[in-house]
């Protein structure tokens, strides 16, 4: 189902080692990661293959590609690390499709980005056994974890999986000391219920802690899901009133402009630390440790010295040439 395993000698291996549907330099909120190295680019790669069904994919043509020519670029774990850093990339990203289906790319580039000075992001479902998500997520310095719904029939009829080892994984982040925040995409009148999201945010606040950023992020239509329309914004401005009202600290709305939605408050005296406009920061107020200047609440997050500055721009890279530009760069020093 993945399309990414194949038997070679007796043994499963990955097909697609090594070859990337893609590259290219965003914003950290675009991940999203809001409590993140904010306002820092982050080199964002993924391959083909997933190990979920969702109907409603809207990576579906990388996640479910047969086609050789989606894997159109090759690098090395030590490549992908050295453009990062020739991008003045904090981060990696391993997005687009599922890292857990190219789990040993995936953790080799990850041990190259930590060598390197990197550090690592993983946007996933977080659907998989417990011996492989140590085995990836142990090497990632933060994750954004995509809980498609609170509903195990949503899992099991929309998804093709289920729900349970989806929140096992958040508890293991959490309990390993990985930074995660947990995107949901509302789909109107599938998941998008007052009832649901009572019992996810209430989930999140007593297994996880009130500190876990929530998005609520907007449905438009794709793939196999045509025939329902796109989320009101409305829908997701009540989303994230009644989260909050349930004790979350930090909800945020995404892919609607809305800039309330985009701003995170201080926990402790409510005052606006970080203003934002889509993926842009309009104003930072946090120390370089992450506490507010009024009353010296320590968010919680990743946070190291002032804000990045690299705004709501996106660079499409070709490997090769960073590939030859490394080997030319090595050669002359």
């Amino acid at each position: 189902m993945c399309f990414v395993r194949a038997r070679q000698d007796d043994r499963i291996v990955l097909t697609t080692y090594g070859r990337s549907s893609g590259f290219c330099v965003d914003p950290i909120e675009k991940k999203p990661l809001h409590h993140f190295l904010p306002g820092t680019a982050v080199l964002s790669f993924g391959t083909a293959g997933c190990n979920l069904s969702c109907r409603f994919c809207q990576n579906w043509d990388i996640s479910k590609s047969r086609q050789v020519d989606t894997l159109a670029h090759a690098a090395t774990p030590a490549v992908i690390a050295a453009a990062a850093r020739r991008h003045d990339c904090a981060s990696v990203a391993f997005t687009y499709n599922d890292p857990i289906v190219f789990l040993e790319y995936a953790a080799d580039t990850a041990d190259a980005c930590h060598d390197a000075g990197l550090r690592t992001v993983a946007v996933s479902a977080g659907y998989v056994e417990p011996g492989p998500r140590e085995q990836l997520f142990s090497r990632m310095d933060a994750a954004n974890i995509d809980l498609k719904a609170f509903d195990e029939g949503f899992y099991r009829t929309v998804c093709g999986g289920h729900l349970a080892p989806v929140l096992d994984t958040l508890e293991w982040l959490v309990a390993h000391h990985v930074w995660v925040e947990i995107t949901t995409l509302l789909i109107p009148g599938l998941n998008d219920s007052d009832r649901e999201i009572d019992a996810l945010s209430a989930w999140v606040v007593d297994r996880l802690g009130p500190q876990v950023p929530l998005h609520f992020s907007a449905f438009h239509p794709d793939f196999k899901m045509l025939d329902i329309a796109p989320t009101p914004p409305a829908t997701l401005t009540r989303a994230r009133s009644r989260a909050l009202a349930n004790g979350l600290h930090h909800v945020y709305t995404g892919n609607v402009h809305d800039p309330a939605g985009g701003t995170t408050h201080c926990p402790g005296c409510g005052t606006a630390v970080v203003v934002r406009d889509w993926y842009r920061i309009e104003s930072y107020q946090l120390t370089d440790d992450g506490r507010c200047p009024d009353c010296g609440t320590r968010l919680e997050g990743v946070f190291a010295g002032p804000a990045g500055t690299w705004g709501r721009r996106r660079r499409p890279l070709q490997l090769a040439d960073e590939s030859a530009a490394i080997i030319s760069e090595g050669s002359s020093t």
